[in-house]
């Protein structure tokens, strides 16, 4: 879900020597139109299959969050739902300057319309649910335990 802190997170386990990869970066994604005709940033499935096919790293972390993951789910061996109050996130998505993404009020519509609708449908196929509100090394830690188990 936008502003939870899922470039953080992936950035800290980079910084800790971990293979860990953010698929908002470019090239991951492209829109397509869905059933309804509305515009939906999804992954790029060539892609995301040969980075889960190919790499040799014993670990791998994924960030992201796209309409399409879930085909991809059989190949985790953990999912984890980044999640923070919603207030939480506004104030991130008002303050963040590596990000334009959730400025726009249409934008900030659509991401408060997913707390509602998407973020159930994650929360249950997650593993895990990690309150990125608490500082980020907490955060990074708590998904480390969940791996090293």
């Amino acid at each position: 879900m936008s502003g939870t802190g899922k470039s953080s997170v992936i950035q800290a386990l980079a910084q800790r020597g971990y293979t860990a990869i953010d698929t908002d970066a470019d090239g991951w994604h492209h829109w397509v139109h869905d059933v309804d005709g509305q515009p939906d940033w999804v992954w790029r499935e060539d892609r995301i299959q040969a980075l889960l096919s190919k790499t040799d790293a014993p670990i791998l972390f994924v960030s992201g969050t796209v309409s399409n993951q879930v085909q991809f789910y059989p190949q985790f061996d953990h999912i984890v739902l980044l999640s923070a109050p919603t207030p939480v996130l506004l104030e991130r998505l008002a303050t963040r300057t590596t990000n334009p993404y959730g400025k726009h009020p249409a934008e900030l519509a659509r991401i408060l319309g997913h707390i509602e609708t998407v973020e159930p449908l994650l929360r249950r196929a997650a593993a895990l649910e990690v309150d990125t509100s608490a500082p980020l090394d907490q955060v990074v830690e708590t998904i480390l335990r969940l791996v090293r188990a």
